[in-house]
């Protein structure tokens, strides 16, 4: 009789331990805040309130939305209950900070939407470990920007949202890695049309002709390109840049010229007063009395060595030659730049013009090709 009653309470025991996984499985599937389908593996948090991203998640979940709730961060590994998440939606929130192992583990993620947030910034270590996101929506946050590493880690994608944020410049380095974008949104930002905007514009160029969709990119400045599509504005004003460069640098080396003449000339005076010669003070050790080493008055202090002064002339040669070198680098690099954005243009231009060719004689070809038909089924009549 004890041998079956120890049999009843061992198999007592065996039958617990096999239903315990059962039930934390059950606890652990549904968080309290949300309603889930076990069927589609869909759980809906939308509109809940909620401070924080929702724990117990069953781990086979592939969609978790969370739109509409008042979380404010998300922390590292923040979704790592679900691995194999497919559509993550955090739009509509609080978020103004993001951990760069936020998504750490979530390497089957294809669907991502911070849209509607307060982000500054992004780290660009933040999608390192996920290489199937096709659908980023970042519009409607604070963005002053988008590191171009983050292109490293985003070359399946297909839509990039940007619109909405405080963009004024984008890394054309990111763009050019994205070679599957298929759709970009801009509206919304202000964006600076200055000489450093070219870049950007020369993608968009190559980007639409490849068939690609982007909305717009109004200028905010300058004043004379505002509210216009920088996609619209024709190079024409873009020419004065390399001039602008150039009367910028010599502004520049002429005011460096002139103060450093009235500098010489007030020290000169002190002197020298009878004299009206300028002496430009090029020298480190250059003393402000009166002559040579051993001029006192307003002399270097004494705990500084008093070097001997270069003469005037050769002083002046050197300033020449430097200034000259310089001038002639910033002149060559601009040219350069200069002729690569001339040639990427016109490759542009040259095959926009081949394919225009291609389609006439194709229309051609169908139209010849029609009028023989039309001619034989007229003869056709004729004979019947």
């Amino acid at each position: 009789m004890q041998a079956v009653q120890g049999r009843v309470a061992d198999m007592r025991v065996v039958l617990v331990c096999a239903l315990l996984p059962l039930l934390s499985l059950s606890h652990a599937s549904c968080p309290k805040e949300c309603s889930c389908n076990s069927n589609t593996r869909v759980v809906d948090c939308r509109g809940r309130g909620l401070y924080d991203v929702p724990r117990r998640l069953h781990p086979d979940t592939q969609e978790l939305y969370l739109q509409d709730n008042r979380i404010r961060g998300l922390g590292s590994m923040a979704f790592r209950e679900i691995p194999l998440v497919r559509i993550l939606d955090l739009s509509n929130n609080s978020i103004t900070s993001v951990s760069p192992t936020a998504l750490l583990g979530l390497r089957t993620l294809q669907r991502f939407s911070l849209a509607f947030n307060s982000l500054r910034e992004l780290d660009k270590r933040l999608f390192g470990p996920i290489r199937s996101l096709s659908h980023l929506d970042l519009s409607h946050n604070s963005l002053w920007g988008v590191s171009g590493a983050l292109g490293d880690n985003l070359k399946n994608l297909s839509h990039l949202g940007l619109g909405h944020n405080r963009i004024t410049r984008l890394d054309r380095s990111l763009l050019e890695a994205l070679t599957h974008l298929d759709s970009l949104t801009l509206r919304g930002n202000p964006w600076r049309c200055d000489c450093q905007i070219l870049g950007l514009k020369l993608w968009l160029e190559g980007y639409l002709f490849k068939g690609g969709v982007v909305d717009e990119a109004l200028c905010s400045q300058p004043e004379e390109m505002k509210d216009k599509d920088l996609q619209k504005v024709p190079y024409q004003l873009f020419h004065n840049c390399m001039a602008t460069s150039y009367h910028y640098l010599f502004a520049n080396i002429h005011h460096l010229e002139s103060e450093k003449l009235m500098r010489g000339h007030t020290h000169g005076n002190h002197a020298h007063p009878s004299s009206h010669t300028l002496h430009v003070p090029m020298a480190m050790g250059e003393g402000y009395g009166g002559g040579g080493e051993g001029g006192g008055g307003g002399g270097l202090p004494e705990c500084e060595p008093k070097q001997r002064p270069r003469p005037v002339n050769l002083r002046h040669a050197i300033a020449t030659v430097i200034i000259t070198g310089v001038v002639c680098g910033i002149v060559l690099v601009l040219m350069l730049i200069a002729a690569v954005y001339g040639c990427a243009y016109a490759a542009i231009m040259a095959k926009y013009q081949r394919e225009l060719k291609k389609n006439e004689e194709l229309a051609a070809g169908k139209k010849a090709v029609q009028a023989k038909a039309d001619e034989k089924e007229t003869l056709e009549n004729a004979i019947a």
